[in-house]
């Protein structure tokens, strides 16, 4: 039996039993734990904000560093309530959808839309979100705690969505979604294995990109937004924008570079909800040092 499994998941289905607010209270609570215990979660925000506002005051970066990390738990515990409860009452907790003419208009035009959705605010909520608003394929890799995974899949799958295997298989049923017009949401800063991606600049820095998107891009002409669910005192505002035209460059390396160009555009709306414990900078290009040093 697995125990540590059941532990987490009785966790999970506990957490998930309170309404958003005190979800979002025992977040930030344990959050602020973190912050104070001065963990490698906190280390790491500050190695990447020094590396990506270094003209930033000091002062005003460890704030941003700590205030991410609190927003990351609560995060945690607020995808627990997400996934648990009905989406009538997650769909009552967003405030506004802005720009939802840029995915919506994409649909009802019957062609596929890619959605680039970085590691911002609540991702769980959007993702929710999208498959309200048309059919919507999106991949998934299983936790390492199984105990978890039927949980984690009811979550994502109680609006419709459908989720596909990181491998092969799943890319070629993400080119099927958009070729027959539907919804397809990728997680843009997530670095890759080196076969899956290409260093491109990210905050002025050779970054390794994946190459998935531009390779849906290439292959489908879908069209492509950015989206997040940005955290309000009193619920959600979703948020979509549109990416630049240069995206749809047949050059990867141009393509890669208004990807992150766009993704910097999403976290400037909300720098404190952007997932900075990430080690986003791990490989670097040849030649050059490590940034993390653990």
């Amino acid at each position: 039996m697995d125990i540590k499994g059941q532990l987490a998941a009785g966790a999970l289905k506990l957490v998930g039993r309170l309404p958003l607010r005190w979800s979002r209270r025992l977040g930030g609570a344990v959050g602020r734990v973190v912050v104070w215990s001065r963990g490698n979660n906190l280390r790491i925000s500050r190695i990447n904000l020094l590396r990506c506002y270094p003209e930033m005051p000091e002062v005003e970066r460890e704030k941003l560093a700590r205030d991410s990390v609190i927003n990351t738990a609560i995060t945690g515990f607020e995808v627990a309530s997400l996934w648990r409860q009905p989406w009538s009452r997650a769909e009552d907790v967003i405030v506004r959808v802005r720009n939802q003419q840029l995915l919506t208009s994409g649909v009802e035009e019957g062609r596929g839309v890619l959605v680039l959705a970085p590691h911002i605010g609540n991702w769980e909520i959007f993702g929710q979100f999208l498959a309200t608003v048309g059919p919507t394929t999106s991949l998934y890799a299983p936790p390492k705690i199984a105990a978890l995974d039927p949980l984690i899949r009811e979550g994502r799958e109680k609006t419709g969505a459908h989720l596909v295997p990181t491998n092969v298989r799943g890319v070629r049923a993400l080119l099927k979604a958009l070729k027959d017009g539907g919804i397809v949401g990728v997680l843009p800063d997530q670095e890759p294995d080196l076969s899956g991606g290409d260093f491109a600049p990210f905050f002025g820095h050779p970054t390794l990109t994946m190459t998935l998107a531009y390779n849906l891009i290439q292959r489908t002409g879908c069209k492509v937004v950015f989206g997040f669910a940005k955290r309000l005192q009193d619920g959600f505002e979703l948020v979509l924008l549109p990416a630049e035209q240069a995206i749809f460059s047949e050059e990867v390396k141009v393509s890669l570079a208004a990807l992150n160009r766009g993704v910097e555009s999403c976290i400037a709306e909300a720098p404190e909800q952007y997932q900075w414990e990430y080690k986003r900078f791990r490989r670097v290009p040849e030649g050059k040092s490590g940034i993390y040093r653990k």
